[in-house]
């Protein structure tokens, strides 16, 4: 079959295939961006914490009516996570100032030396008395752990005290020493000028999210130092149950922390795996909607294409009875249909691939997203010549099961 019979037909009504073309092209430079935003977010999501078996890990926040003064909050914290450990199920327990992915946390600027004008990154700061590391089962793949001798007490309303010493994960590292082979013993500056406090690394943390987990490297970028303070309105404690036993001891934990203060403490608890649903909300909502706007934009291609190639059918009945008595086949009828709607449906997609790389280009300048891989181009492309065939076979077939007899009667 000739292409240009098909094109000169076309020609003689534009109105309509433009208008499909058109559609198409829209739909497809939407279509590919939104499945790439859709998997970058998806990625992000899944993207581990640093946290060892998640499921088991939960937060308990203890407020007490009656805190004290400096050393007897300090006895109090002692106390709790003593009673923390003893409670059945719970394997390990740590102090701590914030969580992985809670949205909500401590970043402080740092630099590899004090004269610098600018800090080199802002990383979060968690700040913990205990073993951070064994609780969450994170991984040193350079230097140590702290140990009971590096934790600094002191009342963080009347010192200025900071402890010496701090692990650090790899991001950060990275990104403050690019060109070091080890970051172990390395002197790290939170701020910069003659008030910068001074710490030595001591370990390094393959991974460790931040608690607002941003995207790219710095959503890693995390500190860690020792100490226990008083001062703070709550205390934070994570705990790591055993399999099976979260929720639990997660009750337990919280009947224990009532009795310790003779029922005058306010109790909160979170697991882990609430943490993170929380935290990506909105970006499951988001991918959810580009979705259902995705699948939405190609309903509504497809009726179009549905709709032209209906109209079309039913104003070339004659034509295509007499076509159908000089001895056209249906295949032919058929054949016919598929390349004009193909036709119509590659000049959209060209259109919608031009169109999805500017719009890409926007995002990425505005949004910071990545740029828009070819896959995803190649995919909405392959999407949208299906869907232009599947759309038009009805109509099509009917066309061609119309019969000589019947077309030239009612034309």
């Amino acid at each position: 079959m000739e292409i240009k019979p098909i094109f000169s037909a076309l020609m003689r009504s534009k109105t309509g295939p433009i208008l499909v073309a058109v559609q198409v092209a829209l739909s497809l430079a939407i279509l590919a961006n939104a499945l790439h935003i859709v998997s970058v977010r998806q990625a992000v999501t899944a993207r581990p914490t640093g946290i060892v078996n998640e499921e088991q890990v939960f937060s308990i926040s203890v407020k007490a009516l009656n805190p004290g003064g400096h050393e007897q909050q300090i006895a109090m914290q002692k106390a709790e996570a003593a009673a923390l450990r003893a409670v059945p199920g719970i394997t390990s327990v740590a102090n701590t100032n914030q969580i992985t992915l809670s949205s909500s946390g401590n970043y402080n600027s740092v630099a590899a030396n004090r004269e610098q004008e600018r800090s080199t990154a802002s990383p979060t700061m968690y700040v913990t008395s205990d073993s951070l590391v064994k609780t969450w089962g994170l991984k040193i793949i350079d230097g140590r752990d702290f140990t009971p001798q590096d934790v600094l007490e002191f009342d963080q309303n009347t010192s200025k005290a900071f402890p010496t010493v701090a692990l650090i994960t790899k991001a950060l590292g990275e990104k403050v020493w690019p060109d070091a082979a080890s970051y172990v013993g390395k002197r790290m500056y939170y701020g910069t000028g003659a008030e910068a406090r001074e710490v030595s690394v001591i370990g390094v943390i393959e991974t460790l999210e931040t608690p607002s987990a941003a995207m790219g490297a710095e959503g890693e970028m995390s500190t860690m130092v020792p100490a226990r303070s008083s001062g703070a309105s709550r205390t934070l404690y994570t705990l790591r149950a055993e399999p099976g036993q979260r929720d639990r001891a997660m009750k337990d934990a919280e009947e224990a922390m009532r009795k310790l203060h003779n029922g005058q403490v306010v109790v909160h608890s979170k697991t882990q795996s609430e943490q993170r649903v929380n935290r990506y909300k909105a970006d499951y909502a988001l991918a959810w909607m580009l979705i259902t706007v995705s699948v939405l934009l190609m309903v509504v291609t497809a009726s179009g294409i549905v709709g032209m190639a209906s109209l079309w059918v039913t104003q070339r009945r004659k034509q295509i009875g007499v076509r159908r008595a000089l001895g056209a086949r249906k295949f032919d009828i058929l054949r016919y249909f598929v390349t004009e709607n193909l036709m119509i449906t590659t000049t959209g997609i060209v259109g919608g691939l031009l169109g999805a790389l500017a719009l890409n280009q926007v995002l990425v300048s505005r949004l910071e997203l990545e740029r828009l891989p070819a896959e995803y181009m190649v995919i909405g492309a392959a999407a949208f010549w299906a869907l232009g065939i599947a759309a038009v076979y009805g109509p099509a077939w009917r066309a061609a099961s119309i019969s000589p007899a019947m077309a030239t009667r009612s034309a």
